[in-house]
Order: C-alpha cells, then sequence, then structure tokens
C-alpha cells in the first residue's frame, strides 16, 4: 500500500509515525507533501520517508491520499487535484468540518472518507470516527480501518450526521480533560503540594480511571459509587461538583461544540 499526504501538520505527522511503528505501511510506501519546505525537510529526515511539494506529484501511483490540510486551504488543495485522481484511489479526508458532499464535489472524485480523529493519536491512543462515500469498496473500508487502527480505535458510521455529534466529545473531548486536569493540579497546589508531584498525582489518576472503566466493563456511575463512602472525603467533593452545576455545564459545552461543528460544515438546521 502507497500513502500520500497531502499536508503534513501535527496530525499528518501522527498518522504517518503511527503507521511506521505499526509496520502498516514501509517508509517507501509513504510520500509527505507540505508547502512549507522546512516541514517536509524535518519529516523527511525524521521518518526517512518521500518528500515533496507537489501535490500532483504526491498522489502519482499511491493506494491512498490523505488530506490532512488546514479547513482555510481546502479549496485551493481542492482545485489542483481535481481531474487528477484515479478510480481506484481512496482519498481520507481528516479536514474539520468538510463534508462528504464538499469533498467529492470539490476532487470530482466519489472514492472518498471523512474521518474526525483526536490528539491523542499522537501517541497510539487515538478515538477515530468516520464515514465513507457510498462509491467506496469494501476493500477501501478495510484499508481506512487499518489505517486508523494503528493511531489507536476507530468507530464506523453509516450515516455522516454522527460525525458532528462525535466531533463535539471525541474531537473536542481531550481539550475537556485537559482543563479538568489542569484545574486539579492548580487545586492541589493551592492546598499544598509541589506541582510536579500534582501532576503525576493527577495524570496517573486520569490514566487510571480510564484504564479501569475500559477494563472492568462497569458504567462509570458504578465506578464512581464504588470511590464514594458514605460521609467521606468523596461524598464531600462531590456535593460541591453537583452544587455547582458541572455536569450542565459540560452538556453544554458539548452542545456548544456540536452546533459549532455543524456550522463550519455548512449545515444551519435546528
Amino acid at each position: 500500500m502507497k500513502i500520500a499526504f497531502i499536508g503534513s501538520g501535527n496530525m499528518g505527522e501522527a498518522m504517518i509515525s503511527a503507521m511506521l511503528k505499526k509496520s502498516v505501511v514501509a517508509d517507501n510506501g509513504i510520500c509527505a507533501c507540505d508547502i512549507d519546505q522546512a516541514r517536509i525537510s524535518a519529516i523527511e529526515g525524521k521518518y526517512k520517508v518521500g518528500c515533496t511539494p507537489d501535490a500532483v506529484a504526491a498522489i502519482t501511483d499511491c493506494d491512498v491520499i490523505v488530506l490532512s490540510i488546514k479547513p482555510q486551504v481546502l479549496a485551493d488543495a481542492m482545485k489542483n487535484l481535481r481531474g487528477k485522481l484515479q478510480e481506484g484511489q481512496l482519498v481520507i479526508s481528516i479536514v474539520a468540518g468538510a463534508k462528504l458532499s464538499t469533498l467529492v464535489r470539490g476532487l470530482g472524485h466519489e472514492e472518498v472518507v471523512r474521518v474526525m480523529p483526536n490528539t491523542p493519536a499522537q501517541v497510539g491512543e487515538g478515538m477515530s470516527v468516520w464515514t465513507s462515500a457510498s462509491a467506496v469498496s469494501q476493500e477501501q473500508k478495510d484499508k481506512a480501518k487499518t489505517i486508523l487502527s494503528a493511531m489507536g480505535r476507530e468507530i464506523h458510521f453509516p450515516d455522516e450526521k454522527y460525525i458532528d455529534m462525535a466531533t463535539a466529545i471525541s474531537g473536542s473531548g481531550p481539550a475537556y480533560i485537559f482543563l479538568v486536569m489542569e484545574a486539579l493540579i492548580d487545586a492541589a497546589v493551592h492546598i499544598g503540594l509541589p506541582r510536579d508531584v500534582a501532576g503525576e498525582l493527577v495524570t496517573q489518576t486520569v490514566l487510571g480511571s480510564s484504564h479501569l472503566t475500559r477494563e472492568s466493563g462497569k458504567h462509570p456511575a458504578e465506578l464512581k459509587n464504588s470511590v464514594t463512602s458514605p460521609g467521606g472525603t468523596t461524598a464531600e467533593g462531590l456535593l460541591v461538583l453537583e452544587e455547582g452545576g458541572v455536569r450542565a455545564v459540560i452538556t453544554q459545552a458539548v452542545i456548544a461544540a456540536y452546533e459549532k461543528a455543524k456550522l463550519l460544515g455548512g449545515d444551519n438546521s435546528k
């Protein structure tokens, strides 16, 4: 399998790194393209993959083309690639907000997959949600699944409407978690813990709690209750969180992110 990356920013690099690490593709099977010469020089030096500033040259003879560019340059990139893609080539877009219809129309190509990855893909713990145009074959879906699985876990949705919903959870979710972690670290420092110790306590607590949830198969509410002794310290802390409306605020944040995702994709429906 040969893969071209149109755009080699943080997420593009994360995908390149993950696929090489998991041996999904050899280094000579990847071509990275970027208009920033310094960027592609850095990618070439670090991963020993082929690099070029020419997108049309990059996609030649490739099985998969990954669009990993910023939304504001998508129109120009699609115009440049339109008419250059061959039947059988699979396009995987990780461009935020870009709908399948926009991609298919802009590229003049129907074999397109739309993906919403997230930043933990940089360490192989990502969550990618994706959907595919009707022209995408089962073999191409299997290729997409293999590529995305290298970055962590993946979920395929047959209906594109769920991508914007998932964007508000898994796409934006890491930022919510980082904010909570930051608040916990600052609170720990406030009560007297050294900042480096506070950081280690919070990071491992979040990591351990996540692993426990997955491995136990229990609902988070059940796990929360198992930590909460009657009249204890956890019960006291949870009371303050509930009185502060933390559940409602989180829900409002997710709804706001979802509405913004729809707006970016050109969906103004309610």
